[in-house]
């Protein structure tokens, strides 16, 4: 090949301007042997590109699956069922609480009630009674 043409190849890919097929003819220019001296430092660079495409990772390439997105649901579902348990446990303790306090209430309004009843009987007994010890203490 031309000095010339790879000169002006060399400055195309000093700019980043060249195609793949220019680049693998610099390529092969400057690993074959016949470099003229005043680029002689690119050979080296050229050398290193064309030893680091023969290399060969030994560590096999570890490939990030995705997590399929059931997963994050049941994570979610999960998380929420929890969150219920905890939260709802509360509603249903003060539930519980209002359903005895009703329950409390009623038997106290019926304590109530029967002891009114008592109440009146008792006082009706008492005025008879009270009634009558005026009767007996008028007479004599």
């Amino acid at each position: 090949m031309e000095l010339s043409k790879i000169e002006k190849l060399l400055e195309k890919y000093l700019d980043a301007e060249t195609s793949i097929q220019e680049e693998q003819a610099l390529s092969n220019y400057f690993t074959s042997g016949n470099v003229a001296p005043h680029l002689q430092e690119y050979e080296s660079m050229f050398g290193y590109f064309q030893m680091s495409k023969a290399e060969t990772s030994v560590k096999p390439i570890q490939l990030k699956t995705k997590k399929p997105i059931w997963r994050r649901l049941t994570i979610a579902a999960s998380i929420a069922l929890v969150c219920s348990l905890y939260f709802g446990n509360g509603y249903l303790e003060q539930r519980k609480a209002k359903e005895q306090y009703a329950q409390v209430k009623s038997a106290l309004e019926l304590l109530s009630s029967k002891l009114n009843e008592g109440n009146k009987a008792m006082s009706s007994s008492l005025y008879t009674y009270e009634d009558t010890v005026n009767k007996i203490f008028k007479t004599k």
